[in-house]
């Protein structure tokens, strides 16, 4: 067996362990990159990339199906073949991951190991059967899968996740997904303009990650009149017949629906890979579901030279985050045992449905139970987004009653993926609402709803505010 000594190793190479690498090398120390799996990361493999370009097939065709409105007639049926959707996405994934490849191809060979790792100590790996890496800290970056119920495997390959989808050469005739979530209801959506029957079933009253209850309600009447979208429900069996899934499930009013489907999208969430690690083999404190206890700060697992970034430590599982997290775990494990707590950025996320969904900075579970106003524009009766017919969604925005300073919003309707970047630089830049509202907003666009928005609450800061001031005159004056 070969024996390998480093300053750090780092176990996966997609965006977090990357990101690692080149931090730990910048710091001037050696770094070892272990991947068992195929190089290239979930982003560029499954996730954004070829997502976005399976909802960008699913825009041309909704756009061609809906332009009747503007006065616009398509002569004959529109038709969609599938077999050319499907080749676009995979040549086009290819060439993205492509530019993933080139970069770990410029990492000397050195520095690479094809195997899987498993903790033999805090700080010794044992890589497959042929190395044993002895590194003075490491770094977890393996990543996340998604999760199947065992009550779903009988199906075989008629149960699928979205990786599977990408990996499709033409489109089916009907697909159920399982969840709402970012994954489900992009996924869903994009398969229905694409011509897929396509039900989504999820058993919360859930919707893209929303927070926010009059936002995510407008968000679930807009997607409810386009697609069969069945919140609250529950499924009650799943079998088996053929090629086909045959689906019983129960709706929120109590109806019993059985349809069946050519695939099972399982779409309910993703589970880290850290079972193969053997980390009962290290100091780590393991919590039911075999997790290392850490700090979020510093991404330190307990007082170990161990740190664990990127989506593997479900906190925030999107590529700015996971290259965020991987270099600030490889910056700590390069210094350790001098660490130091991760400079975050104003949290955002953005939902690629229509109408597109997002939050930044604050979102509304989080917020204090006092102290806070809600401003709000319904996108019903923006100009912009009437002259688009995108007028669907609200835009809600939370202000400080003490400072004014704008907390965060919760938003669904037309281009928010660009709204949620303004104000995430907003959030980041500590500015008061005031201050926001003295930037410049064009005539006419959407940021003119956000306007609106920072006005409602503007208006409700200055009555709170008001309000205190004559609260305090009755102190005095009853003194």
């Amino acid at each position: 067996m070969k024996v390998l000594n480093t300053d750090v190793a780092i176990i996966g190479a997609g965006t977090a362990g990357l990101s690692a690498y080149r931090a730990v090398k910048a710091a001037g120390k050696r770094a070892i990159l272990i991947e068992g799996g195929p190089y290239g990361t979930t982003c560029a493999r499954v996730g954004c990339m070829p997502s976005k370009l399976l909802i960008a097939a699913a825009e041309a065709a909704h756009t061609a199906a809906s332009a009747a409105p503007f006065g616009v007639h398509i002569d004959g049926s529109l038709r969609i073949d599938g077999k050319q959707v499907m080749d676009r996405v995979k040549r086009e994934r290819d060439r993205f991951v492509g530019f993933v490849l080139e970069s770990v191809e410029g990492i000397p060979a050195s520095d690479k190991i094809r195997g899987y790792a498993r903790f033999l100590s805090d700080t010794v790996l044992q890589v497959d059967d042929h190395t044993e890496i002895t590194a003075g800290s490491i770094v977890i970056a393996t990543g996340s899968s998604p999760f199947i119920p065992e009550s779903y495997r009988a199906l075989g390959d008629r149960v699928v996740v979205n990786d599977d989808v990408f990996y499709w050469d033409d489109l089916p005739d009907s697909v159920m997904v399982l969840g709402s979530g970012v994954i489900g209801l992009e996924l869903g959506q994009a398969l229905a303009r694409l011509g897929v029957n396509t039900t989504i079933v999820n058993r919360s009253g859930g919707a893209g990650g929303l927070t926010d209850p009059e936002v995510r309600a407008s968000a679930v009447k807009a997607f409810q009149a386009e697609l069969a979208l069945h919140l609250n429900a529950s499924i009650k069996s799943t079998r088996r017949d053929g090629d086909q899934v045959v689906v019983s499930y129960q709706s929120e009013d109590g109806a019993e629906h059985t349809v069946s489907v050519d695939y099972l999208l399982v779409a309910t969430g993703r589970t880290p890979n850290v079972k193969e690690l053997d980390l009962h083999n290290t100091s780590a404190v393991l919590n039911d579901k075999g997790m290392p206890v850490y700090d979020s700060a510093t991404l330190q697992v307990g007082r170990s030279p161990i740190f664990i970034a990127g989506d593997v430590n479900g906190v925030l599982p999107l590529l700015h985050e996971a290259a965020d997290d991987g270099q600030f775990a490889g910056e700590n494990a390069a210094a350790y045992p001098e660490i130091e707590p991760a400079q975050r950025r104003a949290p955002m996320a953005v939902v690629f449905s229509d109408p597109q969904l997002a939050q930044a900075g604050m979102r509304f579970k989080d917020l204090p139970s006092q102290g806070v106003v809600i401003g709000e524009v319904d996108f019903s009766n923006q100009g912009r987004s009437r002259v688009m017919l995108k007028n669907r969604g609200k835009l809600r925005v939370y202000g400080c009653v003490r400072d004014g300073r704008f907390l965060g919003a919760e938003m669904a309707g037309p281009a928010m993926e660009h709204i949620a970047h303004l104000l995430a630089w907003a959030v980041q830049k500590e500015l008061s609402v005031a201050e926001m509202l003295k930037m410049p907003f064009y005539h006419p666009v959407v940021e003119e709803g956000l306007r609106t928005a920072l006005r409602d609450c503007a208006k409700k800061l200055a009555a709170a505010e008001l309000e205190h001031v004559c609260e305090g005159d009755q102190a005095v004056n009853s003194a």
